[in-house]
């Protein structure tokens, strides 16, 4: 960081609220390198879902100078449990998926919006498999996507420069941003992922209750989560549906 740079404890703050989550690594080592990625930027929160091997010699090593970070990553069992305290999750892709999820066309757009939301709540990058990525079901456990625009004729990234790259771009948005606290009343902020899923539940029983719903139907499902992602209503406004939901399922119960 440059000398006449000066950050105070809470910009600090906003870094440690930034996490990166990756599902199923194969290689520890893979994890070292994304430790040093991360570390070069100023961030520290690290989350493994049901990583192949780890703690893992290998690993240590190829994070070099970030021995902290990889001591200090968290494993757990499924992409929910790395999220569900996270306002905003983004899934790194390297193709759209079919699920209509908003996807930000430029990473920076997608690191102003974290680095926003880390003022005040926990965001999350997530990236997948190193053969494959994110399955469906792991994206539909975010809030939106985002592709790193590389050469059409070689857009071959491997895992930790894929995490360098939107690193440096979260990086950047934190430098650009106001230093110091933007005051933001709770119920204004975004609610988590466990509250977006809770309401996700509670929509689709009174969906299926009504008889809007006859039978599964995935796809209107898919659907109204992405119009509730692209809509991004607050902790009060999603209180406000869930009031809703709840006197709709409280009059059909009554119905003979």
């Amino acid at each position: 960081m440059p000398p006449h740079d000066h950050f105070t404890h809470y910009d600090i703050f906003m870094l440690s609220n930034i996490r990166v989550v990756l599902v199923q690594t194969f290689h520890p080592g893979n994890i070292g390198s994304t430790a040093r990625a991360m570390k070069t930027m100023g961030l520290s929160d690290l989350v493994l879902v049901n990583p192949r091997a780890f703690p893992d010699a290998e690993a240590t090593r190829l994070a070099a100078g970030a021995s902290d970070v990889i001591e200090s990553a968290r494993v757990v069992t499924t992409l929910e449990d790395a999220v569900s305290d996270c306002v905003r999750v983004v899934g790194a892709s390297a193709r759209l998926r079919s699920l209509p999820l908003p996807h930000y066309d430029e990473p920076d757009t997608m690191a102003t919006a974290l680095v926003e939301d880390s003022h005040h709540d926990k965001v999350a990058i997530v990236f997948g498999r190193e053969r494959y990525g994110l399955t469906n079901d792991e994206i539909a456990c975010c809030s939106h996507q985002v592709s790193i625009p590389t050469n059409p004729d070689y857009g071959i990234l491997n895992l930790a420069q894929a995490v360098q790259v939107l690193a440096w771009e979260v990086r950047r948005a934190w430098r650009c941003q106001s230093r110091g606290n933007s005051s933001r009343p709770t119920e204004e902020r975004s609610p988590t992922r466990e509250q977006m899923i809770h309401f996700q539940q509670h929509l689709s029983r009174v969906m299926h209750m009504s008889g809007f719903i006859t039978q599964p139907h995935a796809r209107t499902e898919a659907q109204l989560q992405a119009l509730f992602a692209r809509a991004e209503p607050s902790r009060k406004e999603l209180s406000l549906l869930r009031g809703l939901l709840a006197s709709l399922e409280g009059q059909i119960d009554q119905q003979p």
